[in-house]
């Protein structure tokens, strides 16, 4: 497969194509520029960021791991027996209403569209996960790649210092379903998955290590690969390879995680909770070309309680998400990110004995802001009630293509897998042009 790959880090730890930046520069009208392209600090030339940061597009997911109600945040039922306590509130689209928990994001709407009609119809945490994952059912005889697998396929760049494709999730609730799947794709594609904080572990060298050791032992390695490789057309071995190959790119990469690198008014922006200061190291991660960053917030899953659940949880999506997509358009980012928020399914319209909904995929929502999405839309509806999906049904596999529609890939391609050809969505998935540009 070919791809137009840019290859741009956007910060100056890391190193770039030298190639890939001269040709960049040469597009920009830039006449010299130094012959170290692995201490030049790109964004400092703005006519140069500009016409980079042009030619790449980039997602960040924001996980809403166990569940978040539809109707407490973007398809309310005022009124009606499964409305529950909340009001909706207008946003600042005409017609489109969204829940009183969201009022900042009700205030961001022309930058957002919504989709009201999803039918997945997997109700469990592990199932729903992975379908919202790969989009589709996992395939008994293929080890399938997720979204942010292919995502970082299509979009990453085969020189890349920064990592691929990052995920953040710090509850331990529903972890086991967040580990990200590289299927067929290999290691390279594999997440860089960070749970118990928000630096990855071990990126610096030991102390006890001088560079000459580094560089050592990192020849001695490539000596064994090479040996190990000789006689075997094998893609796994070269995945590895080409993982390990990256390292010393990976490891100039931990400032991206510091957010004492940020001004400290950015800092207080985004706030205390570890949920903002996440999406605060997505949008480093983003501005230095990370193609993927799924961001997890838990736990969403309130079989009981679910009103009090949601006037906290909603809380810190409404401030954090909507502070990510501000600071993104500030930052010329925004036109280029697709910002998502997604979960394995929504809750039931239903409100329990327990004052909770319960899992529910047969009509709910999901949101898409930002690169190639059509602001202040919405798609499909559902019912009165909230019980069935009244209008634009869609599934898994269309939002999918929807989703990569928008960030300019082909979702009708396919992967060759031996003899067998791998579709990137299932057969027959369609693309929504309603919320696309």
């Amino acid at each position: 497969m070919s791809n137009k790959r840019t290859n741009f880090c956007g910060s100056p730890e890391h190193g770039v194509s030298r190639r890939g930046f001269l040709g960049a520069a040469a597009a920009a009208g830039a006449a010299t520029f130094a012959a170290d392209m692995t201490v030049l600090d790109a964004l400092k030339n703005p006519v140069l960021a500009g016409e980079l940061k042009k030619q790449q597009k980039q997602v960040i997911v924001l996980w809403l791991a166990g569940g978040a109600s539809q109707l407490e945040t973007w398809d309310p039922k005022p009124g009606r027996p499964t409305g529950g306590p909340f009001r909706p509130i207008q946003t600042s689209v005409s017609g489109i209403e969204i829940s009183e928990l969201l009022p900042k994001m009700a205030a961001r709407m022309g930058d957002t569209a919504i989709i009201r009609s999803l039918n997945t119809r997997v109700g469990d945490h592990g199932g729903g996960s992975k379908l919202m994952t790969l989009g589709r059912r996992p395939d008994p005889v293929v080890n399938l790649p997720e979204m942010g697998a292919v995502v970082a396929r299509e979009l990453g760049r085969i020189d890349s210092q920064v990592p691929d494709y990052v995920t953040f999730y710090s509850s331990t609730e529903g972890r086991g379903n967040a580990v990200g799947m590289p299927g067929f794709l290999g290691a390279r594609y594999a997440p860089m998955f960070l749970t118990e904080n928000s630096v990855p572990n071990n990126l610096r060298a030991q102390k006890t290590i001088t560079e000459v050791d580094h560089q050592d032992r990192a020849a001695l390695r490539n000596l064994l690969a090479q040996r190990f490789s000789r006689g075997r057309n094998s893609g796994i071995v070269a995945s590895h390879n080409s993982a390990y190959q990256r390292v010393r790119g990976l490891m100039a990469s931990e400032k991206l995680f510091d957010v004492a690198q940020e001004p400290a008014n950015v800092r207080a922006t985004y706030g205390p909770t570890q949920f903002g200061e996440q999406c605060l190291i997505a949008r480093r991660l983003i501005e230095a070309g990370v193609p993927f960053v799924k961001v997890g917030r838990a736990w969403w899953d309130s079989h009981g309680q679910n009103f009090e659940t949601h006037q906290e949880l909603c809380a810190d999506l409404d401030h954090s998400m909507s502070t990510l997509l501000d600071d993104l358009k500030q930052r010329g980012l925004l036109e280029n990110t697709l910002v998502l928020t997604l979960a394995e399914f929504g809750r039931t319209p239903r409100i329990n004995g327990s004052l909770g909904r319960d899992h529910f995929a047969n009509a709910w929502s999901v949101s898409l802001s930002g690169c190639g999405i059509k602001g202040g839309s919405v798609y499909g509806k559902t019912d009165a009630d909230g019980n069935t999906v009244a209008d634009g049904e869609i599934n898994s596999a269309d939002l999918f293509a929807t989703i990569y529609k928008a960030l300019g890939i082909d979702h009708e391609k396919h992967y060759q897998l031996g003899a067998r050809p791998i579709p990137l969505v299932d057969f027959g998935a369609e693309v929504v042009k309603e919320v696309l540009a």
